[in-house]
């Protein structure tokens, strides 16, 4: 049994490295998510100020600061690399694994079937897109999934003593979520574990041991919140009404989707495993009485799911909260499944992954532009043939991963390797056109010389803005023509000069060339209607939809 544990235990370090910390390097940074929050910590340790995150040296209060010092940890120890920029959201992922594995433990005594758990999680196709990805809600999920399982200690426990220190964990899970992304860290526990309280009648212990947590959670909170305050006044007022009242509630919210919308995101998301996904819930749910711990998971994936499908505004990263406990029903009910030598759900599962893979690479191949469908839009140009077979590839290992698991149904952890080339090769695999679109960091490096030469750099854009800012160790990028997310930074009167409009940019040029050299970078799409209003460049610079426009200093 040593060596069985041994053996998991290796097997899924070298699938963790292989997936997570494998490829993150190599693959470039995608705009505007990335480079934002590359760039706000970059900006965090030049200025050393730990409290107020700025982006472009302009105030972004966007979201509160536990999430940037992750990033900034990250960047102090390993520097300005993207491995830096996804490492906290990797680790973030890590951790939760952890907890998947050690709440498994807890639950069912059962050391496989808490590998089988850590296992499924990590090879979710939205945990390791997302978990890979410089973004904040891997470290919010993380805070939502240590709260949850500090809950599930909270309502179990039973001398004073363990009673007390669940509760104190769960105030910091709680409080390190709120100065992650705020009030929702607060929300989605307590959402989750209402219908586990009523169920059981714990309200004596909620009322009776929760304002333990809450203290814990505001006296953690509190030195942040207040040293923001002094410094910001307006934090508090920006953040709490349009970052979540508007966001998620209000008619005008960001990101606006249909009620559904979820429901394929899930579907999706539980890639390589979706053929388990419909009996493991509803087992879960026939077993709800008997087995309480399986009414404690239901709770946990379906009730955030809800909530953030009322919400107005909805993203696919939202829901990642619901795997770690939808992983672990999964693995409960595999477990029964091969205890039973039911192999029907497996071969699904199967022929899903075969069917999925073959028919991206049929997709991939149809819309390469290498058969005759004239009336189809070309994905890949006629020099990226090799793009094009490495995508091919990516799709055609999780097929084959697919009909490996089918054809040797003991094997079922045969579907855990679908992802795996994807994974590791999805960077050499994006069509120019994509990178040409998102990913601006090779753009800018391919023109760093004269992006480096010139005294004000200006774009209309501000993933690009923030592509720039971060490959030239800059920050006082110019916004030409539009602010987008930086419209609340640019009222400050310390950030007068930092926005251009395309009717005043010629006379603000004819000023500025006599300082120095002068760089505009915009999107073609973007100056649609203001061609004509750009004076004459020195030099013009094109790369897909990108174009850089070089005005040399005048004498």
């Amino acid at each position: 049994m040593k060596a069985y544990k041994r053996v998991w235990g290796l097997l899924l370090l070298v699938f963790f490295a292989l997936i997570y910390l494998i490829p993150i390097n190599a693959r470039l940074l995608w705009q505007p998510d990335e480079t934002r929050y590359a760039e706000i910590s970059r900006e965090m340790l030049q200025r050393g100020d730990w409290v107020v995150p700025h982006l472009l040296g302009l105030r972004y209060f966007e979201k509160p600061i536990a999430g940037y010092w992750f990033n900034n940890i990250s960047q102090m120890i390993f520097g300005d690399s993207n491995f830096a920029v996804r490492f906290g959201s990797v680790f973030s992922t890590f951790v939760s694994a952890l907890l998947v594995f050690w709440l498994a433990n807890v639950l069912w005594h059962n050391r496989k079937t808490a590998y089988t758990a850590t296992l499924i999680y990590l090879s979710f196709t939205l945990v390791f897109s997302i978990g890979t990805y410089s973004v904040l809600d891997p470290m919010l999920t993380l805070w939502i999934n240590a709260a949850m399982v500090f809950s599930y200690f909270c309502l179990r426990a039973s001398g004073n003593k363990q009673k007390a220190l669940s509760w104190i964990a769960l105030g910091l899970a709680c409080g390190m979520g709120f100065m992650t992304k705020g009030f929702l860290a607060l929300a989605l526990p307590v959402i989750a574990v209402i219908p586990v309280v009523w169920r059981e009648k714990r309200f004596k212990t909620l009322f009776g041991w929760g304002p333990l947590a809450v203290i814990v959670a505001v006296l953690l909170s509190l030195p942040w919140v207040l040293a923001i305050a002094h410094r910001e006044p307006d934090y508090w007022n920006y953040f709490f009404w349009v970052e979540n009242i508007q966001r998620f509630a209000e008619q005008d919210a960001q990101h606006k989707a249909p009620f559904w919308y979820f429901i394929p995101v899930l579907c999706l998301g539980s890639l390589p495993w979706l053929g388990l996904l419909p009996g493991s819930l509803a087992n879960g749910w026939k077993k709800r009485v008997m087995r309480p711990e399986l009414f404690f998971l239901l709770s946990w994936v379906l009730l955030p799911l809800i909530f953030f499908s009322i919400a107005k505004g909805k993203l696919p990263t939202y829901i990642l909260p619901c795997f770690a406990p939808l992983a672990l029903l999964m693995a409960d009910y595999l477990d029964q499944l091969r205890q039973a030598g039911a192999r029907r759900t497996l071969k699904a599962n199967a022929i899903i992954n075969i069917i999925f893979g073959s028919l991206a690479v049929i997709a991939l191949v149809v819309m390469s532009g290498r058969l005759p469908f004239g009336h189809i839009r070309e994905l890949y140009g006629p020099s990226e043939i090799n793009r094009m077979l490495i995508g091919v590839l990516c799709f055609a290992v999780w097929a084959l991963a697919g009909l490996l698991s089918l054809t040797q149904a003991k094997r079922w952890y045969w579907a855990a390797a679908c992802p795996l080339v994807l994974s590791l090769l999805v960077g050499q695999a994006l069509p120019q056109r994509i990178v040409d679109s998102k990913l601006q960091q090779q753009f800018v490096t391919n023109n760093i010389k004269l992006l480096r030469d010139s005294r004000y750099v200006l774009t209309g854009n501000v993933g690009i803005a923030t592509s720039l800012a971060w490959v030239l160790k800059r920050s006082d990028i110019i916004m030409y023509d539009g602010k987008g997310e930086l419209e609340y930074g640019l009222k400050y009167p310390d950030a007068v000069g930092r926005f251009i409009s395309a009717p005043g940019f010629p006379a603000w040029l004819e000023k500025a060339r006599l300082e120095g050299n002068v760089s505009l970078v915009v999107k073609t799409d973007d100056l649609e209607g203001n061609t004509t209003g750009l004076p004459p460049a020195d030099s013009v610079i094109q790369s897909g939809r990108t174009e850089l426009f070089f005005y040399k200093k005048l004498p």
